[in-house]
């Protein structure tokens, strides 16, 4: 419409407000609704409140203080090894070892401290070594050959479960490490990684606050830092972000030594909260760290995702491991719940990224 025609309406008539503006305030609404669409932790925090109220409905148990607790632990545990998982997705990249590389860091620190008698922050120290060795073995092989982390992944998890059945076996003579309860440090070591304390009579474990402070930790550093601006870049195009001068090799190996890092962690946690370490453990639990992460807002391809939305796929999945169980139902319904969650999830967060692009 040109300007004479707006520019002349019939005198004493006001200007017309009419349908062009009620569209514009109705387009702003739409807007902002979209805008909240297109956080992917809004989503995922509505279903995880959905999944709470219901197990809250078929599971009274689930109502006590003591049960939400361990809810909590249980979501914690699975929790902290979903931030770097996390981190790496959004990277363009994900670690099919996540899942056994934990065990492996604790049979690393069990082993070395109790067949070599030393202290036990001795065989803490050489499993972080360990741990983070691993993850820098994944980027580099990734970086220096170009094959897919699928395929990278697939082959260490694959050699670290027979590594880490077969050492064992040849160390101990049984398909578990020996119980270091008694050895020095131990007791120090128990209270940083598997300690509890006591909030209004109810026992919480520690593993919560250090999952929260890992959280905020990885948000600051993802939205507020250099380096999460490196992040965004090479899981969006990395040769577009080698282009503008990001170090595309260090972010991807320095990425898959967090995804160490918190192997390490949640290793050493279940070392001194067990005491002793099944070296056939671990196996399977990479699929829920991813399938947490997806459920919380990261895309396979990479360039996209958030730190909170993880936070509460760790949650719901947590929730729904206990809520089955308080519920009196069949624990193998689970992976029922894992696969349906995981297909609605990449199809939901589709729909949000064409959303959130459309003008």
């Amino acid at each position: 419409m040109s300007m004479t025609q707006q520019a002349t309406p019939a005198v004493g008539t006001p200007p017309a407000s009419g349908p062009g503006k009620e569209k514009d305030g109705r387009t702003q609404q739409r807007s902002l609704a979209l805008r909240l669409l297109a956080r992917p932790e809004v989503g995922v925090f509505l279903g995880a409140l959905a999944v709470l109220i219901f197990f809250l409905v078929m599971a009274p148990t689930l109502r006590q203080g003591s049960s939400m607790s361990t809810v909590l632990y249980q979501s914690s545990t699975i929790g902290i090894m979903v931030l770097p998982v996390a981190l790496l997705m959004i990277g363009g990249e994900f670690d099919l070892s996540s899942g056994v590389a934990p065990v492996a860091s604790a049979l690393t620190a069990s082993m070395t401290a109790f067949q070599l008698t030393l202290n036990v922050w001795v065989g803490v120290i050489a499993a972080l070594a360990v741990s983070l060795a691993i993850g820098f073995f994944n980027g580099w092989l990734l970086v220096k050959t170009g094959l897919p982390s699928f395929l990278v992944t697939l082959g260490t998890f694959m050699g670290l479960q027979g590594v880490n059945l077969a050492v064992t076996k040849l160390v101990t003579g049984n398909v578990a490490t020996d119980n270091i309860s008694d050895m020095d440090g131990f007791d120090q070591a128990k209270a940083l990684f598997a300690s509890s304390f006591n909030v209004g009579g109810v026992d919480v474990k520690i593993t919560v606050l250090w999952w929260l402070a890992f959280a905020a930790l990885a948000t600051w550093v993802l939205l507020r830092t250099k380096y999460g601006n490196w992040i965004f870049a090479v899981g969006g195009n990395k040769d577009s972000a080698r282009a503008v001068g990001v170090p595309v090799n260090f972010t991807k190996i320095s990425l898959f030594m967090l995804v160490g890092f918190g192997a390490w962690f949640v290793g050493m946690h279940n070392l001194f909260q067990y005491n002793t370490v099944q070296s056939g453990e671990g196996v399977g639990n990479e699929l829920i760290y991813i399938a947490a992460a997806v459920v919380g807002g990261c895309l396979l391809t990479g360039g996209y995702g958030t730190i909170i939305g993880p936070v509460f796929g760790a949650f719901m999945f947590g929730l729904v491991q206990l809520g089955i169980v308080y519920a009196g139902w069949n624990p193998d319904w689970f992976k029922t719940f894992l696969g349906v969650m995981l297909v609605g999830a990449t199809l939901v967060n589709l729909w949000v990224r064409k959303q959130a692009t459309r003008r």
